[in-house]
């Protein structure tokens, strides 16, 4: 076993804790995904836990096993964009030492704000999702009239969502500008 690897392994196992996930891939945190792939091969590659199998002394093996389950670690949250994005804001933040870290909570977090926009952009209920798509596609059409039945259908489903409500007042006012004056039509 190479003396140099030996002392970068009991190295890197001390400081391991203190480390994010760019320093444990040893790549600066503006690396691109092609960067951050080639540093998890290279070193999974030097700290895969089936290399050391056959040594004989356990706390080696044990130092390689803790480094290599970061690494896998830093990988699963840096080659997911919103999770690295995440990531590098929380460490570059004031709470640094107690962020490097990526929790299940983080995770959680993470996933509950993408399914929160998605709702927000298309709505919560099967019925308002599928009015508000009719609606966009009037839109695009330019059956303006239309396109204002399915907003306040949509709205009947979620009367509470605000994407729903501002895509019909800025509807309707572009309606008040193109109806002739006089139009006695309900509303």
């Amino acid at each position: 076993m190479d003396p140099q690897f030996l002392t970068e392994v009991e190295t890197l196992a001390a400081v391991i804790d203190q480390l994010d996930y760019f320093g444990v891939l040893k790549v600066a945190q503006t690396a691109t995904p092609a960067e951050l792939k080639a540093a998890y091969y290279r070193e999974s590659r030097a700290f895969h836990p089936d290399r050391f199998a056959a040594v004989p002394d356990p706390v080696l093996r044990d130092l390689v096993g803790r480094i290599y389950r970061r690494v896998n670690e830093a990988w699963t949250v840096l080659r997911d964009d919103k999770k690295r994005l995440k990531y590098l804001a929380d460490v570059s933040g004031p709470d640094r030492l107690s962020k490097l870290r990526f929790t299940e909570a983080d995770e959680a977090q993470v996933k509950e704000e993408a399914k929160r926009k998605v709702e927000e952009q298309f709505g919560q209920t099967p019925n308002g999702r599928k009015f508000f798509q009719a609606a966009l596609v009037e839109i695009q059409a330019k059956r303006f009239d239309k396109a204002e039945v399915a907003l306040k259908s949509a709205l009947m489903y979620e009367p509470a969502n605000p994407k729903f409500k501002e895509q019909l007042a800025g509807l309707q006012s572009e309606l008040e500008k193109i109806r002739p004056k006089g139009d006695y039509r309900i509303k």
